[in-house]
């Protein structure tokens, strides 16, 4: 795919790189947990779900802030600082003693998780309007990428204890901070930039300009909704492995990979296409359908062979955001991307709070029930909720009458 601006393809290794760092400390969070509590794995993971809750607050007050900031000084500078604290949160994190420091570690990876707002606005920047869906598709393939590789480093690191992930994890950051120094350009010009607003900078301040992008709110609450039951996958996956499955960390590593694999093949050879050949609401329609559908399989899943399966042909879902990104960034003007991804960085914040609050929840109990798929079961009617919203949408609007070019 030949791209706009050579910004792109180093913001996506970018993200990348940090994606894997993120990947490789997954398998072993229930084993560091069980370790530093002393609790069985079905109380593990309800403390799994509140550091969950923890990175969300810390990224839901980051978000707008480092997306004002992007819109005020550039990408550029507002990336690398990020990039910098996560090195600082997986030392952190890997030498924690107690349960306490691995929330203070997470509350730090909070903050600078906040950068994919900045990132995809980078994206925008210099991306033709007609472009941004399948360009916004490389930043999730980017992403689905790097848990190819980390989930499978971090399942194989596992056997130097749970706490070695973590190690390579920082080594990673700091990595990707030197690259971003050496390459990356800015792509904001400055007669672009406006003035900090600590009042659009606040939680509550971003979602502002969202709220008056006209007829967009059943799109924003599509966009709240299918974050939440996509909040699944981070924040119950490896608990889910173990108790339905028996996996121990290895496996669960291969499995995320396997899941990186069929996500990323999904981005960057389904994604383009299906928008140009079907239009952005058709593809968002599809993505959420498949949603559906992989979430209710994985709730009733009995053999591990399943999972594979499901996650095979599931990756379609990944069609989803994309294209309803692509949709919201068309109502919005060159001088105002940054806030859009800053606010639906904060949407997803929210969502982050309440899903693995509620997912969770609803997987220890089930759980404790003979029931370890009922996270997932829960995740598939949010779905079938946001279809149903999209659907009365397009009925209310017209599909687009042809496709994007």
């Amino acid at each position: 795919m030949k791209f706009d601006h050579r910004a792109v393809p180093i913001a996506l290794a970018a993200v990348l790189i940090d994606a894997i760092g993120f990947g490789i400390v997954i398998p072993v969070l229930p084993t560091l947990i069980v370790e530093l509590t002393g609790d069985t794995l079905t109380d593990a993971t309800r403390t799994g779900g509140w550091l969950a809750i923890v990175f969300a607050l810390a990224h839901f007050f980051a978000g707008p802030v480092l997306g004002n900031l992007g819109d005020r000084f550039g990408r550029r500078p507002v990336i690398l600082a990020a990039m910098l604290i996560f090195a600082i949160d997986y030392a952190l994190m890997a030498f924690a003693p107690t349960i306490a420091w691995l929330f203070a570690g997470r509350l730090i990876a909070g903050i600078a998780g906040a950068v994919y707002g900045p990132a995809n606005a980078i994206l925008a920047d210099v991306t033709r309007p007609e472009r941004r869906g399948a360009v916004f598709g490389l930043m999730g393939a980017a992403f689905g990428i790097g848990f190819i590789i980390g989930p499978a480093i971090g399942g194989l690191l596992a056997e130097f204890g749970p706490r070695a992930p973590f190690m390579a994890a920082g080594a990673l950051a700091a990595l990707n901070a030197t690259w971003i120094f050496f390459i990356l350009p800015e792509t904001l010009a400055p007669e672009h930039r406006r003035p900090f607003n600590w009042k659009r900078a606040n939680p509550l301040g971003t979602f502002g300009p969202l709220f008056a992008m006209k007829g967009a709110l059943p799109l924003l609450a599509v966009a709240f909704i299918w974050q939440l039951a996509h909040q699944v996958y981070p924040s119950t996956w490896a608990f889910y492995a173990e108790l339905a499955h028996g996996w121990d960390s290895r496996a669960i590593g291969w499995s995320l990979a396997a899941s990186g694999t069929a996500m990323a093949l999904t981005q960057i050879f389904v994604t383009g296409r299906a928008i140009a050949a079907l239009g952005e609401a058709k593809t968002l329609m599809i993505g959420l359908v498949v949603g559906t559908l992989a979430y209710a399989a994985y709730a009733f899943a009995t053999e591990g062979w399943q999972v594979y399966v499901i996650l095979t042909f599931g990756a379609l879902q990944m069609l989803a955001y994309p294209s309803l990104n692509a949709m919201l960034s068309r109502r919005v003007d060159a001088a105002n991307q940054g806030a859009l991804q800053g606010g639906m960085a904060s949407i997803a914040s929210v969502a982050a709070i309440l899903g693995p609050l509620s997912l969770t929840q609803t997987l220890a109990y089930g759980a404790e029930r003979g029931f370890p798929g009922a996270a997932f079961a829960l995740a598939a009617g949010l779905t079938t909720i946001a279809a149903g919203i999209v659907l009365m949408f397009l009925l209310r609007r017209g599909i687009e009458p042809a496709p994007v070019a």
